[in-house]
């Protein structure tokens, strides 16, 4: 049986334990200002001819990691986009459209022949991926810009490929400095080295070890984090949770027992592990967004579930969808940490108490 114990969580033998990841998500400001420096030439030529070819009829996001482009885009996009995460391409596309190919490690098959369908049907092609890769490689041709990358970090690629795109005013604003501040300021504020009482991750963590998080995002970005977080958790810790939109998420809250201060958690035939409200906020303040968010907030006080939200003052949209994921990202981690597994009782100590007794 496994069980949480909260003090892991400022222990220093065991925070060394899981440096290697720690340090992964802390260093993700620093791999966004990486990728955004080493692209920085391939941006500004790919930009000059993009004006001199004029606006696209559409864009086609390919490949697997397509649909973090289509958060991002649809709202924005002034042309028709389209996010096709499948091999090859809409039987449409052609030479009036524009194929963004994102492959941050370089080697995945179907955006290598999405590229290279793209190329063959005289497509503007823009690709991020490592510059002597299988995409690479597919990429190749007299439309198409590749955008080196070299972290293999599916955010940071995507900051090199929306700044282009700003650029040629078919995105909003994706500014690489402003995201990898916002990611900075979470990886300060949620650092190993600080103490759970003012660590909002480690506090989240605590928040989640007993529950089944219930992850909600209003916006289409904070809806992709919230994706993204509940993913986290469930790789990070094995326990259950689940994101979505509100009317999918309402049922679930609604079907949670109402609390009772009596209930043993550790008594055989228990109840399972009460849901908890999980909110990521990025300040979306929509009408529909506000009433959506009042409607699972009022559920989750009548039945006695709590709610915790995440927060940002990150100043763009990715940035602030970055923050949200990040934090969500280390959370997840520490729920990790904190969980002990017991030994199972084997009467070995019994045994060797006999033994010495017998001597």
């Amino acid at each position: 049986m496994s069980w949480f114990d909260e003090s892991r969580l400022d222990d220093a033998a065991v925070l060394e334990s899981a440096d290697p990841v720690l340090r992964r998500i802390a260093e993700a400001g620093a791999r966004v200002r990486r990728e955004a420096t080493d692209a920085a030439e391939a941006i500004h030529e790919g930009v000059s001819r993009a004006l001199e070819q004029g606006r696209p009829r559409a864009v086609v996001a390919a490949g697997p990691d397509s649909r973090l482009l289509r958060a991002v885009l649809e709202p924005w996009c002034p042309v028709p986009f389209v996010a096709w995460p499948t091999a090859g391409l809409p039987g449409w596309a052609g030479s009036m459209d524009l194929v963004v190919v994102l492959a941050p490690a370089g080697a995945d098959t179907e955006a290598a022949s999405a590229a290279a369908e793209a190329v063959r049907r005289g497509c503007q092609v823009v690709v991020a991926c490592p510059p002597r890769s299988l995409v690479a490689e597919h990429a190749d041709g007299k439309w198409s810009t590749v955008l080196p990358t070299v972290t293999g970090d599916q955010l940071a690629t995507a900051v090199v490929v929306l700044d282009y795109l700003d650029r040629v005013g078919l995105g909003p604003r994706a500014d690489a400095e402003s995201v990898a501040t916002a990611l900075d300021e979470v990886a300060a504020s949620c650092s190993p080295y600080r103490d759970l009482a003012v660590n909002p991750a480690k506090m989240l963590a605590i928040a989640m070890a007993d529950t089944s998080p219930v992850v909600w995002g209003g916006s289409v970005l904070a809806a992709r984090a919230a994706r993204r977080v509940a993913e986290s958790i469930r790789r990070a810790s094995g326990r259950s949770a689940i994101a979505g939109d509100a009317e999918h998420l309402l049922p679930v809250l609604e079907a949670a027992r109402r609390r009772d201060v009596f209930d043993d958690p550790f008594a055989e035939g228990a109840p399972a592990a009460r849901p908890l409200l999980l909110v990521l906020d990025d300040g979306a303040e929509e009408a529909v967004l506000r009433e959506q968010r009042g409607r699972l907030q009022s559920v989750a006080a009548e039945r006695g579930i709590r709610v915790e939200t995440v927060t940002t003052d990150a100043t763009t949209e990715v940035a602030r969808y970055a923050s949200l994921v990040l934090t969500g990202l280390y959370a997840a981690e520490y729920l990790r940490l904190g969980f002990v597994d017991d030994a199972p009782d084997d009467g070995s100590d019994d045994a060797s108490d006999d033994g010495n007794q017998d001597r």
